[in-house]
């Protein structure tokens, strides 16, 4: 969920630079001389981590053995309007919807994914507050802890909170001290979607 570092983002572009010039990717050597690192080891930390997060392939037997896979190309999904972090959850409307941009360093590009404005916050303890955006995978079941959508079918409403079924209730459970829980029965609640990424919006 995490976006790159600087350091990373500095090893990539060095990466996607050298190659196009060459037409060979570096050696670990060569990025670590090119940026001033310590040690090897280093190198390969951040290697590793652009490897996690989808945007390199490595054959660790050859030297020159990084591929650069759907780089920082940029990608859409659709922005299908706002969900509730709030005391109360608000109606999750189907309507016209816009698009927001991606990139892989936000989040990988992958089957399902939508997103949707937060209003409320009840969520920002886990750093979700009013007004930022949240993508989502659209799945129907989430483990014990995980952030979700959840629509509460009685009321037709959805809102977010981590979800933790309790037996022969569910709670679903804000971020923030002074916003109570929501207990329901499970069969009353339906999960659309599990938090992938959080957009901060700062203006």
């Amino acid at each position: 969920m995490r976006s790159l570092s600087q350091r990373q983002r500095e090893v990539y572009d060095f990466i996607e630079a050298f190659t196009g010039r060459k037409g060979y990717p570096p050696t670990h050597e060569e990025i670590r001389q090119s940026l001033n690192m310590s040690t090897k080891s280093l190198v390969n930390h951040h290697l590793r981590a652009l490897e996690r997060k989808g945007l390199i392939e490595r054959e660790p037997e050859t030297p020159r053995g990084i591929k650069l896979l759907e780089g920082l190309r940029s990608f859409k999904v659709p922005l299908l309007g706002q969900i509730a972090a709030s005391a109360e959850p608000i109606s999750f409307a189907d309507e016209d919807y816009e698009e927001i941009e991606l990139t892989p360093d936000i989040v990988k590009q992958q089957d399902g994914l939508y997103a949707l404005r937060v209003k409320g916050d009840s969520m920002m303890d886990a750093l979700i507050h009013d007004g930022d955006i949240v993508v989502m995978r659209h799945q129907r079941v989430a483990e014990a802890g995980e952030m979700v959508a959840v629509r509460l079918k009685d009321q037709n409403e959805t809102t977010l909170k981590r979800f933790y079924p309790q037996g022969k209730r569910v709670r679903l459970q804000p971020a923030n001290a002074t916003v109570k829980p929501i207990y329901v029965h499970p069969a009353k609640v339906e999960i659309q979607g599990k938090v992938m990424a959080v957009i901060r919006q700062v203006a």
